[in-house]
Formats: structure tokens, C-alpha cells, sequence
């Protein structure tokens, strides 16, 4: 179905392996835990078996055990998380709830940690080049996220959340049916920091202290052809950082966010015979947001309103057609506060419309085909051609390939505001924004950005039979080149951030090879090695991009003892060194910081002890207890030019224990 019922299923079905020499509890133990999509697009789906293998307090933490995804902060200052997909920031990566896009503008920096981990069912990651379906914003892949359903069997979930750092969390979701056409949940989220740490001694808060409220009602009703999905949600945060309270004069960070959503989604099944339906999905979201960086300030008021009306029809078993209109729309008034105060509002409405044929004359080949066509009142015209093939050579490979391309607007005051904690001067140049010789009143009138790539990818798939058991092993390839991009560069001039349109290249490719086995019901075993090259142009020249590791090893064992009354989940990692931005000279003639970072190990363990209607966890993350030296670089003087933040590469807290309670009722 077009907006996630039947399609969306079948689409996310493992690929077959021999299927024949499954039992039906296997089949059942895999896909709640983690499965290759079996549509043509390469992924994978996560389901609450993978997800509860680590405390996954919210998205952001949801990657833990996945080779593909990583999950590390912004800056020091305010704690905001993002995922890298395929070498490439967060922003890259189509965000989706339940295949409605949930994600845009001021709200991505802090977008993970708006999606409560309790919350979720499932999680969709399908790299590279995806579906034209939900937008073009697409470049190196799409993370779909499904919630708890309101057609779900009757239940009350409770998730109870405690740490050694002092944070406390409770999650709730309540399921009703009203009726046999009509059900309702209502989740609720609450999450606290009560501690203010400081392991390195340097008088600034390793992480901003947090508050969350965060609460939704969602809606089913379903009658003869006809099914409907509707919803709403609140949240408010409060994100307080910066000196610790006893410093003279200190530097605050101080986050005030509110946001409120509302989405539906309408179907009707025309022809059952041969799938043909028709969808009207919408979404919208209010977004305030009032931040204080020392004597730096950015506020916003952002409106998102998304919408599509899609057609699906199925010719015959060989032959199915995806069609469809959309209209996105953004609205918001900015405030930046720098030596002065400058407003600037902007609106832009893109509505498209898509094609989408698929071709699947065997269960052995399937090929994917789509073409958008959007307008942006800011960015003018563009098409958005993308194809998927698959091909199982025999019962024992699948070979994949994609190529597309992927566009999407960038408003840089509201995804890169995080980086005014820095004490380095903001510069917005050719257009972009320039702090001199133009006046605050000038700069707010720049034009956004139409960010601009292609991405080709190739996969390959083994089930490789060892002994009664199956080996899967995969080995990908993904090369991302940009025509357009908004650079953010540090090189250039180690006083100032800038930020500026691409001039010369940018380019990333990344290569992986993963293995996952069961020896037996109680054993299971993931291993994975990564490389990134990731290569950008500043001030003329070509570089690596920094804050970047070059590659990531990752093996995970899961150990389910006693008919998996018990579970033993062990995670190590091993992330690559990188680059780092050009440093400033100290006044004693020293670099402000190395050329490079070292590779550092991380091991995460959790134990679980499940009982008939609740389930008991304690684990530990960062067990090596390796933190970042300096995450605050010239913390002791945050008003001066040299202070900075937000060069983070590695973790910036120590070991971290926990416990937590699951409960099903």
C-alpha cells in the first residue's frame, strides 16, 4: 500500500534464502531482529528484537549494533547527535516516519533525539539512491521509521530508564480497540537529566542537561476498503550547557524547543485483484525553537506541511506502476543575534509529482525505475531519475545496483545554528552570508542552497550453507559525487567557519563487507569492516574532509541461553583515525591541536533476564573508557576567538552503566 500497510510489508520481506530449510520459529526470531529489505533497494530492517539489544533511549542510539550506520555528536556544547550513512552526514539521509518525511530545517540537529527508542517498532535503512516516492531529498539513502501501531493487539507497555550519569527516563504507550473498525495509543515520554558532569575537569559541562516531555495519540479506523491513520504529537525540550555554575561570568548554552505535528493518511482499495489504490498522506509540524550561545542567540519559527496523493496499480504479476502529486511547503521567521539583531523570513513551496514502474518478470529479477519532477519557488525547476536492479544469480547470491540522483534544500542558519557556541567568526560568503563588510540586516537575505549529488551503488549478497546453518555475507560499494553542495569549511581560515557553495569537488566512495551466522538457536554473530574516502574542496583546495574516520570494525554476539530466558548481548567497535581541521597557532608558537585523531576502540555489553510479562536489562557503554582528551578546545576563555566546540571526533563521555525494565502487560 502506498503509505506503509501491505506494500511497505512485502517490500521490507527478507530475501529467500532456501526458505524450505527454515523452521517457522527461525523465520520468526529473524524478523524480529535484523533483515536484508527483499525489495530492490539494499538495506536493511531492524526490528524490536535488534532494537532491544542495546537500551536504544531514542533513534540516536539505535545504531549501535548496526555496520552501516554511525551515530556521534555535533559539538561539545549542545549534545546534539548525528548519523552518518555511507561517510556522509545526517543531512543526507532522507529522515521518514512511516514513510512521511519528519525531518527538515531547524529541527535535524536534534531530530534522533525527537523519535523515543520505546516508541519504535521498526526501523528501515535502504542505502544509496532509494525510492522517488517520498521526495528527492534522498542522497546516500533513507531511514524509515515505524512507531507502535493503534491496530496492534491491546496492550500497556512501560519502559523504565536509569543510569549511572543521573538521567531517568519513562516511557508509556496505552492500546485500545474501540470497536472492530476503530483503535486508538497513546505514548507518552519523559526524560531528565538530573546530573551536571564534568570527568575532564575543565570547567564546561561534558553534555548540556536535558529535559524532555514528549506525548502522542494515534488513530485507526478501518471499514470494507477503506483505511485511515491519523495522529497527534507534542514535545517540548529544555537543554541547558556551558560553564559550570561556580565560574565568574560563565558561558551558557541554553535550548528552548517546542514542537507540535499532526499527520493522516487515507486509502482506498480500488481493485483488489490487481492492488490498485489510491492514498492521500499529509503531514504538518509547528517548530519554536529560542537558543543562547554566550552572548550569541538564534531563534526560529518554523512551519513544515508535506502532502501526497498516490495511485498504485499492479498491470499483472510482471508489471506495477506507482504514481503520484506532492507539495512541500516550509515557512519560517529566523532571528540571529550576533554584535546586532537581524530577522529574516522565508517561504518555499515545492510541489512535484513521480513516476514509478516496476518490472519483476520472476521472483529472481526485479528492476525499479522512477523519475521525479519538483519546483522549488526558491530553487527553479529539477528532474530526479533514479534505478534499482536485482538479480539472484542462484539460491545462494543476490546482486543489487542503483544509481540516482538526489537534490535538496539547505537553509544553513537553521541546520548549521549549533555552530555558533564557536567562538571563530561566522562567514557566509558569495551569497551564502558574509559578516564583512555587509551589515547583520544584509547577511538575513542570502539565498538558500540546492544541494545536488549523484550515488551509484553495487551489492552483492552470499548465503553460503555451513553445515545445517546459513552464512550470509555481503560486500557493497557506494560512490557519491556532488554537482551543487554548501560547504562547511573550518580550513580555510582557522578564525572564522565558513560557509560557502562548492567550488571544485566533493566526492565520497565507501566500500563494506559484513557476515553474519548462527552456529545455533543460542548463538548468533555479526562482523563488519568498513572503509570511507571522503574528499571535499576548501579554499581551492582538494582535502579530506575532517572529523571523518577513514574506517569502522564492528563485531557483535548475541548469546540466548535457556530458551532465551537470558540474553547476552556483547558490541565492540574499533573506529578509524581521520583528519583534522587546520589548527591555530598558540601564543607559545604550538598547534591548537593535532593533524590528526587516533583510532579508538568502544565495547558496549547488556545483559537481559526475561520473565512472562516484563523483562529486566542492566549494561554498560564505552567500557574501554575512552574519551575525546579536549572536546572543548580553549574552554577556560569561551568568549575568545580561539574558543571551540564543536570539533568532535570521538566520545565525550567515560563509562557509562545502566538498567532499565520492560514491561508488557
Amino acid at each position: 500500500m502506498a503509505f506503509g500497510l501491505c506494500a511497505t510489508a512485502m517490500a521490507q520481506q527478507q530475501d529467500s534464502i532456501k526458505s524450505s530449510t527454515l523452521g517457522e520459529v527461525s523465520i520468526q526470531a529473524r524478523a524480529e531482529n535484523m533483515s536484508r529489505l527483499g525489495g530492490a533497494e539494499n538495506g536493511m530492517n531492524i526490528g524490536q528484537g535488534e532494537l532491544f539489544r542495546a537500551a536504544c533511549c531514542n533513534l540516536g542510539e539505535s545504531f549501535i549494533t548496526n555496520p552501516s550506520v554511525d551515530v556521534n555528536y555535533n559539538d561539545a556544547a549542545v549534545g546534539a547527535r548525528q548519523i552518518k550513512l555511507l561517510g556522509l552526514s545526517g543531512q543526507y539521509v532522507q529522515m521518514l516516519t512511516e514513510g512521511q518525511p519528519n525531518s527538515v530545517g531547524a529541527t535535524l540537529p536534534y531530530s534522533l533525539g525527537y523519535v523515543p527508542g520505546a516508541w519504535m517498532k521498526s526501523i528501515s535503512v535502504s542505502k544509496g539512491a532509494s525510492s522517488v516516492k517520498n521526495g528527492p531529498q534522498s542522497i546516500t539513502g533513507q531511514i524509515n521509521v515505524e512507531y507502535l501501531k493503534p491496530e496492534d493487539d491491546p496492550a500497556v507497555s512501560l519502559n523504565l530508564y536509569s543510569d549511572s550519569r543521573l538521567k531517568g527516563e519513562f516511557n508509556a504507550a496505552v492500546n485500545r480497540h474501540l470497536n472492530k473498525h476503530l483503535s486508538t495509543i497513546l505514548m507518552a515520554h519523559y526524560e531528565h537529566d538530573f546530573g551536571h558532569h564534568d570527568d575532564n575537569g575543565d570547567q564546561w559541562l561534558d553534555s548540556p542537561a536535558l529535559r524532555q516531555l514528549h506525548l502522542m495519540n494515534r488513530w485507526y479506523y478501518a471499514k470494507g476498503r477503506y483505511i485511515m491513520h491519523a495522529g497527534l504529537g507534542f514535545l517540548q525540550e529544555e537543554r541547558q550547557g556551558g560553564q559550570v555554575h561556580h565560574v565568574e561570568n560563565p558561558f551558557r548554552i541554553r535550548l528552548d524547543a517546542r514542537r507540535m505535528e499532526a499527520y493522516m493518511k487515507h486509502a482506498y482499495l480500488l481493485d483488489q485483484e490487481h492492488n490498485t489504490n489510491i492514498a492521500l498522506l499529509a503531514n504538518g509540524s509547528l517548530y519554536n525553537l529560542d537558543g543562547t550561545f554566550g552572548s550569541k542567540g538564534y531563534g526560529t519559527d518554523q512551519l513544515n506541511f508535506s502532502s501526497q496523493l498516490v495511485l498504485e496499480h499492479e498491470f499483472n504479476h510482471d508489471h506495477s506502476l506507482s504514481t503520484g502529486l506532492s507539495l512541500h511547503v516550509e515557512h519560517a521567521d529566523e532571528r540571529l543575534l550576533l554584535a546586532e539583531q537581524g530577522d529574516r523570513a522565508w517561504r518555499e513551496t515545492t510541489p512535484g509529482a513521480y513516476v514509478q514502474y516496476t518490472y519483476k518478470p520472476s521472483y529472481k529479477f526485479t528492476a525499479m525505475a522512477g523519475l521525479r519532477a519538483d519546483h522549488s519557488s526558491l530553487n527553479g525547476f529539477y528532474l530526479t531519475p533514479r534505478m534499482h536492479l536485482k538479480w539472484m544469480a542462484s539460491d545462494h547470491i543476490t546482486l543489487r545496483a542503483s544509481a540516482g540522483l538526489g537534490h535538496r534544500s539547505v537553509h544553513p542558519l537553521a541546520e548549521y545554528h549549533y555552530i555558533l557556541a564557536s567562538g571563530r567568526t561566522l562567514d557566509m560568503a558569495h551569497g551564502v552570508v558574509s559578516v564583512q563588510p555587509m551589515t547583520l540586516a544584509e547577511q538575513m537575505h542570502f539565498q538558500p542552497t540546492l544541494e545536488s549529488a549523484l550515488n551509484t551503488g553495487l551489492s552483492a549478497a552470499f548465503y553460503i550453507p555451513v553445515g545445517d546453518r546459513t552464512l550470509t555475507l555481503n560486500a557493497e560499494y557506494y560512490y557519491t559525487d556532488f554537482i551543487d553542495q554548501l560547504v562547511v569549511d573550518y580550513d580555510s581560515d582557522p578564525t572564522a567557519i565558513l560557509l560557502d557553495h562548492l567550488h571544485g569537488k566533493s566526492y565520497s566512495y565507501t566500500a563494506q563487507v559484513d557476515a553474519t551466522y548462527e552456529p545455533s538457536d543460542e548463538w548468533s554473530l555479526l562482523a563488519a569492516f568498513r572503509y570511507n574516502h571522503v574528499m571535499c574542496t576548501y579554499g581551492g583546495q582538494l582535502m579530506e574532509k575532517p572529523l571523518q574516520s577513514r574506517y569502522k570494525g564492528l563485531i557483535t554476539l548475541g548469546w540466548k541461553p535457556l530458551m532465551g530466558i537470558w540474553q547476552v548481548d556483547l558490541t565492540l567497535s574499533l573506529n578509524g583515525g581521520g583528519r583534522m581541521p587546520k589548527a591555530y597557532t598558540s601564543a607559545d608558537g604550538t598547534p591548537s591541536w593535532e593533524d590528526e585523531f587516533p583510532a579508538y576502540p568502544q565495547i558496549n555489553l547488556q545483559v537481559t533476564r526475561e520473565f512472562r510479562h516484563f523483562s529486566l536489562y542492566i549494561g554498560g557503554e564505552n567500557l574501554t573508557n575512552y574519551r575525546q582528551p579536549h572536546p572543548v578546545v580553549g574552554a577556560a576563555d569561551p568568549y575568545s576567538a580561539t574558543f571551540e566546540p564543536t570539533l568532535v571526533w570521538g566520545p565525550v563521555h567515560g563509562i557509562m552503566a545502566y538498567a532499565g525494565l520492560r514491561m508488557n502487560l
